[in-house]
């Protein structure tokens, strides 16, 4: 069981078949995840069910086996080639949330699991769902060096503040290091520097045009 000021994670295991599942309990919205309710996409857990009480959120998902993005950068940094491959199918995902108005917030290695040659995009507490009509989001949420400027409270987030968490994640995969304090090689530091931009608007419009550029 993981336990953090914001809620808990815990993993089940049913007693006739041995099938494990992650139980989330949180503080906070439970749209997102509603959303996902019924959603198949290899490279997103599947959510089971979603109960929201007084606050708290509590949701069953799939539980996916494999090691952290983080844990596997603790021992060597990744190839271009794997990078790119990761970094694609994390488009995807986000591709799917972005369709349903929502945006991920805490990209990270932490929340990205590899499974067999799959890259699964876990942990939607931080996620809500982009209202127009918002000029900020209501929370500020998000880990420092990958969360977006905007996220702190300068504009409201939206896909593009995925994008740039995805950019320094990739900077992370190839270096080691932030894209502040060394920037990839070649195309790749291009394209990250473009997913890093300050102004949301000077990014990729959408996760369609990174994979494009990738």
């Amino acid at each position: 069981m993981k336990q953090s000021e914001r809620g808990s994670v815990r993993l089940l295991s049913h007693k006739q078949t041995r099938q494990r599942f992650i139980l989330r309990r949180f503080t906070g919205s439970p749209e997102v995840y509603q959303r996902l309710l019924g959603c198949s996409c290899r490279y997103l857990p599947q959510t089971l069910e979603v109960v929201e009480r007084d606050g708290e959120t509590v949701v069953l998902e799939e539980f996916i086996e494999g090691d952290t993005l983080r844990f596997l950068l603790e021992g060597a940094l990744l190839s271009v080639k794997e990078t790119r491959a990761i970094v694609r199918q994390l488009c995807q995902a986000l591709w799917v949330l972005h369709s349903m108005a929502a945006v991920h917030r805490d990209i990270k290695p932490e929340n990205v699991i590899i499974r067999g040659t799959d890259a699964v995009l876990i942990d939607f507490d931080a996620a809500r769902l982009h209202k127009p009509a918002h000029e900020a989001d209501t929370t500020i949420l998000g880990t420092t060096g990958f969360a977006a400027p905007e996220q702190y409270g300068l504009s409201q987030s939206d896909v593009r503040t995925d994008i740039y968490a995805l950019g320094v994640l990739m900077n992370v995969m190839l270096t080691g290091e932030h894209p502040s304090k060394r920037l990839a090689d070649g195309r790749m530091g291009r394209i990250v520097e473009h997913c890093t931009r300050v102004n949301p608007a000077k990014r990729y419009e959408d996760v369609l045009h990174l994979m494009e550029a990738l």
